[in-house]
């Protein structure tokens, strides 16, 4: 929901550290959010949460430098977006697995295949959409996004899902309410972008 304004804060607040790292290939970062988010995973099931938590916030800042630092060199790529785009998931899988791996319990895993499976139905709710806006040329590019393809707004994007992700992290004994809301609120984003597309590309 504020992803395109949060983008445009990432790009101010990380310039400096970007400018300091301009030498390092973007792809660099992204690959370290990756390792960062599998590593915040795994401090997950050990119920390590301040390492769990450290390795998220890690993570976010690495996934920020990625683009920041594409956009400073001039080096954006398609390649790039799409290995960003394939970390973040990855991540967004491994992290909910690892905390109910390490407090297991039988409402956990049905609310983890739940929550897995409303991402499963939003991932495609977006990006085909994506590759609809893009193929008509009312895609990124038109509506002066800093993204590889357009993310059309949902009332869960990225910004609400880097903080239902602390939550998970920093209240862990409440991972089945915050699983719940998370799904039903992503289901709901579904929902709106099916009403936004049936509206604008029919």
């Amino acid at each position: 929901m504020f992803d395109n304004q949060m983008r445009r804060l990432k790009d101010v607040v990380f310039a400096p550290l970007g400018q300091v790292l301009g030498h390092i290939p973007p792809a660099s970062f992204t690959l370290m959010a990756l390792l960062l988010g599998v590593g915040t995973a795994v401090a997950l099931y050990f119920q390590l949460y301040l390492v769990a938590f450290l390795g998220w916030f890690f993570n976010r800042v690495f996934d920020a430098l990625d683009g920041v630092v594409a956009r400073q060199q001039g080096s954006q790529s398609d390649f790039g977006g799409y290995l960003d785009i394939v970390s973040d998931f990855v991540v967004y899988a491994v992290i909910p697995i690892g905390l109910v791996l390490g407090r297991p319990s039988a409402t956990g895993f049905m609310l983890l295949a739940v929550l897995l499976a409303c991402y499963y139905v939003n991932a495609a709710s977006w990006i085909y959409l994506a590759a609809i806006l893009e193929k008509r040329a009312i895609g990124a590019a038109l509506r002066g996004e800093q993204t590889a393809v357009t993310m059309p707004a949902g009332l869960i994007g990225g910004t609400e899902t880097i903080v239902f992700y602390a939550l998970f992290i920093l209240f862990p004994g409440w991972y089945l309410w915050l699983f719940a809301l998370l799904a039903a609120l992503v289901v709901l984003t579904i929902f709106q972008r099916l009403v936004w597309a049936y509206r604008r590309i029919r």
